[in-house]
């Protein structure tokens, strides 16, 4: 294939970015990855901030390794819900803040009681969560930096106007703020006033697939990247990309993408705004092509990965420990997964033995029954979500997609498919830089739909396949003790 066929995925996560070179065509989906760097978050006298200087430098030592082979394009995803503030002269206004920052504990609750939970959910359709933007602006406000503000560019959209100079704000990210209206797709000013905040603030919104512009001199010269070098809005929120590589082969698909969280849902055509939608918590993203991703944020391998640096073990440690987890009793405690007292980093195996305690259940004496505890934990919070999902949906499924690194944990895939009495397909673990790849190179496929690249993903990638064993009767009790579905 000729170099017009390649893309650049930038993919930055909560631990680590890189930037992954994929060879995109009808019959061919191929990946490299050129660079990884870590995202080391600062925790300074203000509190926790992203270090947004680190990452545009590792994205364009990246850029520079798949310069290499001269990509078509570039895509840059991200987590969501975080911002930069910048000036009339389009200076950066201080370091980024951090979603796990605290300042939003008292704005958060402050801003439903005075807006009303209803009616902020019947506008942005969101899960309540404390960290989302709306939340952040609230507690920034009176702040030197937001009064100096001129516009406030999403993480991914701050990293794209360094490269170009063109400022806007992708339609999949933007949904997660909490500030645009579900029913329109549109900004909503009632929203940004609620915050606290002008909407002239917020960027012009783009879609996935659409230009954004071509490289900067600066950063051309830089990366040695060609100078008609363009970048490319891509589903710019990482779980919409991951689910827009989800490999599924029938509508009637629930996912979870499971990587720091686990975001587990369904893709609709409409979002879910009612009352009982709210209630149980669940949020509506916008994804690409005009769909909708009805999903529940569940803390994931956050739990997992706590528990591996309380205990000063990396990776490598990960296949004994599972090992010891599937030897371990099963179900000899439970904790709720979405419980917000994992939020925070720091002690995370302490905080499991305090909730086992305070609901009167027997503390793990060793590391694998922990791990197990939060395996199957994890995998009853998949259960409940998606059940509850496709209730208030009316939408049935036949088979669940894990993407994302979890695909590579064996106990969970299993326990996920054991707990929900449906089949699990694993894979792709690199569902977001797909993604990514995908809507940059539609083009590169003349007149396929994304259902057809959704079956490239699965030709290419073979996800593995965990039917459901027996024992359905124990994880009913499992979840009963939970008061789960």
């Amino acid at each position: 294939m000729s170099h017009s066929d390649v893309f650049a995925a930038v993919d930055l996560g909560a631990s680590s970015g890189r930037v992954v070179v994929g060879r995109l065509g009808r019959d061919e989906l191929a990946l490299t990855e050129v660079h990884r760097f870590p995202n080391r978050p600062l925790r300074l006298p203000s509190g926790l901030h992203w270090d947004i200087g680190g990452l545009y430098h590792g994205v364009l030592d990246g850029l520079r390794a798949a310069a290499a082979h001269a990509p078509r394009s570039v895509g840059i995803d991200s987590w969501a819900v975080d911002y930069g503030l910048l000036d009339a002269s389009g200076a950066l206004l201080g370091l980024p803040y951090h979603y796990r920052d605290s300042r939003t504990d008292t704005a958060a609750p402050a801003l439903v009681e005075r807006v009303g939970a209803a009616e902020l959910y019947a506008r942005n359709g969101l899960q309540y969560l404390p960290f989302n933007t709306v939340f952040q602006l609230a507690a920034a406000c009176g702040t030197p930096q937001l009064r100096e503000a001129h516009s406030l560019l999403l993480i991914p959209d701050l990293l794209g106007y360094w490269l170009t100079g063109e400022r806007g704000a992708e339609v999949t990210n933007a949904s997660t703020t909490g500030l645009l209206d579900v029913a329109t797709r549109r900004w909503s000013p009632e929203l940004a006033e609620a915050a606290g905040i002008d909407p002239a603030l917020l960027g012009e919104l783009r879609a996935p697939g659409e230009r954004i512009g071509t490289l900067l001199a600066a950063p051309g010269e830089q990366t040695g990247l060609d100078a008609g070098t363009e970048v490319t809005a891509v589903a710019s929120h990482d779980t919409a990309s991951a689910v827009a590589a989800v490999p599924a082969r029938t509508e009637r698909f629930g996912y979870v993408s499971c990587g720091t969280w686990s975001l587990a849902g369904l893709e609709l055509g409409a979002p879910v705004t009612t009352e009982a939608a709210r209630a149980a918590n669940f949020t509506n993203e916008l994804g690409v092509e005009g769909t909708t991703r009805f999903l529940r944020n569940i803390m994931g391998l956050w739990l997992v990965q706590e528990c591996l640096r309380d205990w000063r073990l990396d990776d490598s440690a990960l296949p004994g420990l599972l090992e010891e987890a599937a030897a371990a009793p099963a179900f000899a405690g439970l904790v709720d997964a979405g419980d917000p007292r994992y939020l925070p980093p720091g002690g995370m195996p302490a905080r499991i033995a305090d909730h086992l305690r305070e609901t009167g259940q027997p503390v793990p004496a060793d590391r694998g029954s922990l791990l197990r505890c939060v395996l199957e934990s994890l995998a009853l919070a998949h259960r409940d979500t998606l059940r509850r999902a496709c209730a208030l949906s009316g939408r049935d499924i036949e088979v669940v997609h894990l993407v994302g690194g979890g695909a590579r944990n064996e106990l969970l895939c299993q326990w996920t498919a054991d707990a929900l009495g449906l089949p699990v397909e694993a894979g792709p673990v690199e569902a977001t830089a797909i993604g990514n790849l995908v809507v940059q190179g539609r083009a590169a496929v003349p007149g396929a739909s994304h259902a057809d690249l959704r079956r490239l993903v699965h030709a290419s990638q073979r996800p593995s396949r965990y039917e459901p064993a027996a024992g359905a009767a124990a994880w009913d009790a499992a979840a009963a003790r939970l008061g789960l579905e």
